[in-house]
Order: structure tokens, then C-alpha cells, then sequence
């Protein structure tokens, strides 16, 4: 039988910002149970008094914080070191035979050239690369022959060194992304490893990326 703190539970958890705002203590609840009436009252097919549902996204929100307090932000806290590199232009080919051998030889050059910043993901259709623009040239020329589907300059990027527990405890990421989206900041692409991601963001917005991932560990 569905209950009212079920139905209010499962409404908010389809609204990620909506259940992050609860978790923060930033909303109010009267409002807030004003506006999911109606679609309490459809799941349960019956007339459901409003502070009914405040008190149940009051529990909610208690619940909501506890989690993120003792799991999530405890992950935030131990952040490594972040890292901020700007000039950078982001390339998109569609896959192909031949492009594999390219980015062999694109490896080569990046061996003679150690300074500068190299990052690739492949998809099932797409290969992405991101690098310094010093080697916009030599790209473009190598990959000539390739259908190219886009083309970014002026970028930069912010690689961020997470704790070991960060693949145990779910919500991570989401709870970054979360905060870069409320600032505005367009994520062009986000590379990931174990216990590292990098995002790529226009270069104008790098500073303002950094601040926010760094102000997480204060949390």
C-alpha cells in the first residue's frame, strides 16, 4: 500500500536539484508541498492535507542530510590536488580504420612534446582528443582524411585527484556536476579514471570551475 511519505520520497527523487535543495535546508517545504500536491494527490487517488505532506518532506529532508553529510561531503574533504590547463582545443572525429594508426602517431609526437596536455576518450561512433593548442596544426594535418565533426578552441581544463573511496560511495559526482551547473559552467566534455576526472570548460570559466570544486572541501 503507498503511503504518503512514499509518494512524496519517489517525486523528489525524480527532481535531482529539488532533493539537493532539501538535503541543504534551502527550501520551503509550505511552498514546496503546495506545488507537488496535485501530483501526491494523483499517485494516492484521494485528497491529501498539506501539512501531511510537510511532515513528510520534513523527515525527507532530515534523512536527505544525514547521507549527505556522513558519506558524500566526507569524500569532498579529502580531495587531492587540482589542477587548472588553459589553451586547449578540443577535436571530434567520427571512428573509423584508419584513425587508430593516427593516434599512434599522434602518441609519438606527444612522447617528443611531454609538456604539453594530451587527453582522448573513444565512443562507439566518436573519438574524442583535447590537447594543447601548439598542436592544433600538426592535428589537423594528421587527421585529414578523417571526418571531423567538431572543432573547440579556447579551452581549458580542470583535473581533480579524488580519494580512493570515491568508487564505494554513490553520489559523487553528481554531487560536483551539481555545483558546476548551479554556477552556469558548461562542461564540453568530462574524462574520467579510477580515482581522477578532468572537465573541459571554456577558458573564461576555468577560474570560476576551480573555485567551486575547491570550495567542496570546506564543506
Amino acid at each position: 500500500m503507498k503511503t504518503i511519505s512514499s509518494v512524496v520520497e519517489s517525486v523528489i527523487h525524480r527532481k535531482p536539484f529539488l532533493q539537493s535543495a532539501l538535503a541543504e535546508g534551502i527550501i520551503n517545504l509550505t511552498s514546496l508541498s503546495r506545488q507537488i500536491k496535485p501530483e501526491i494527490e494523483s499517485y494516492l487517488g484521494k485528497e491529501v492535507r498539506e501539512g501531511a505532506i510537510v511532515m513528510a518532506l520534513k523527515r525527507l529532508s532530515e534523512h536527505l542530510e544525514f547521507r549527505a553529510t556522513h558519506k558524500i561531503v566526507k569524500v569532498l574533504k579529502n580531495i587531492g590536488e587540482i589542477t587548472v590547463r588553459s589553451s586547449l582545443v578540443d577535436f571530434t572525429f567520427l571512428t573509423s580504420e584508419s584513425i587508430l594508426e593516427k593516434q599512434a602517431e599522434l602518441m609519438r609526437e606527444i612522447h617528443r612534446n611531454p609538456d604539453v596536455f594530451y587527453t582522448s576518450s573513444r565512443g562507439v561512433n566518436e573519438i574524442n582528443i583535447v590537447v594543447s593548442d601548439r598542436l592544433e596544426g600538426f592535428i589537423e594535418d594528421l587527421f585529414s582524411g578523417e571526418r571531423m565533426t567538431q572543432k573547440v578552441t579556447n579551452l581549458a581544463s580542470v583535473t581533480v585527484k579524488l580519494p580512493h573511496e570515491n568508487v564505494t560511495v554513490p553520489g559523487i559526482y553528481y554531487f560536483i556536476f551539481q555545483r558546476l551547473a548551479w554556477e552556469g559552467i558548461v562542461l564540453h566534455e568530462v574524462i574520467s579514471t579510477t580515482n581522477e576526472f578532468t572537465i573541459i570548460v571554456d577558458d573564461p570559466e576555468a577560474d570560476k570551475a576551480f573555485t567551486v570544486i575547491k570550495a567542496l572541501k570546506a564543506l
